[in-house]
């Protein structure tokens, strides 16, 4: 399996490059063709080479650092959190039938509706950024790991209680055995919102960070900078995810979702 994937990877980069390469090559030509005016889409080129200029300011580097300072921080409270409640709520059937409905109403509910409401707990600051952080991202833990937690087989279940195995050794060798890859999936799911929210807090609450500069370069009317930073964050969002996909791989390296996955 190994074998085949290393030979398949290449084929997959370079699909992936040329993707990439048709993209910038449509980019390029939008604004050339008079398609869209290049005061609101500027070229291609343009924006990587503002990019570029960018990476070489050391305060581009201090703000990126804010940036993800609050995402990790975040994305931490929020797993760590979510691992204690879910794993609680997923082994006792009651708690889940009777928080059922509160986990419905309060998931779907806008994380960034929450801003005015963590400004006006602790004014323009990162405690603020992180209330709406860790609420997005907790939630996407939270239900994987309801649903690892109950996912334990029955039969494995009576076969430990046989054995004589007690609630911490059950706990260790079965229940959080089948609920990492549940876990795993939420983490990196819950590592995109994160970055997603980290952003938009400090575009809405000022805070220092990519979302400050994005906002700050569009009320100049600076068309390069506002592009080149959202290739920024975009780039940060496909890197978080193939740190993220990378982890999970090599931690569910024994299940049979990795094993049998095709290449």
């Amino acid at each position: 399996m190994r074998s085949v994937h290393r030979r398949r990877w290449p084929r997959k980069v370079l699909l992936g490059g040329c993707g990439l390469l048709g993209f910038l090559l449509a980019w390029q030509l939008a604004p050339a063709t008079g398609l869209v005016d290049a005061q609101y889409l500027p070229y291609a080129t343009d924006v990587l080479a503002r990019l570029a200029e960018e990476l070489r300011d050391l305060a581009f580097w201090r703000r990126l650092g804010f940036t993800m300072t609050s995402w990790a921080i975040g994305l931490a409270l929020a797993t760590a959190a979510a691992v204690v409640l879910g794993t609680v709520v997923g082994l006792v059937p009651f708690l889940r039938r009777a928080t059922h409905t509160v986990v419905e109403f309060l998931r779907p509910i806008p994380s960034v509706a929450l801003i005015p409401l963590a400004v006006l707990m602790f004014g323009i600051q990162l405690r603020a950024a992180l209330v709406v952080i860790v609420y997005a991202a907790f939630w996407q833990v939270f239900v994987q790991m309801i649903y690892g937690v109950a996912d334990v087989d029955a039969v494995a279940r009576d076969t430990a209680r046989t054995y004589g195995l007690n609630r911490r050794q059950r706990l260790t060798h079965l229940v959080l055995p089948t609920a990492l890859p549940y876990l795993m999936t939420g983490v990196r799911l819950a590592a995109a919102v994160a970055l997603i929210l980290a952003i938009t807090s400090e575009m809405v609450i000022g805070n220092p960070g990519l979302g400050r500069m994005i906002e700050l370069s569009r009320s100049a009317g600076d068309a390069e900078g506002l592009y080149a930073l959202v290739v920024l964050t975009g780039l940060l969002g496909l890197l978080v995810n193939i740190v993220f996909r990378s982890v999970e791989r090599r931690s569910l390296s024994w299940h049979q979702s990795v094993r049998g996955e095709a290449p």
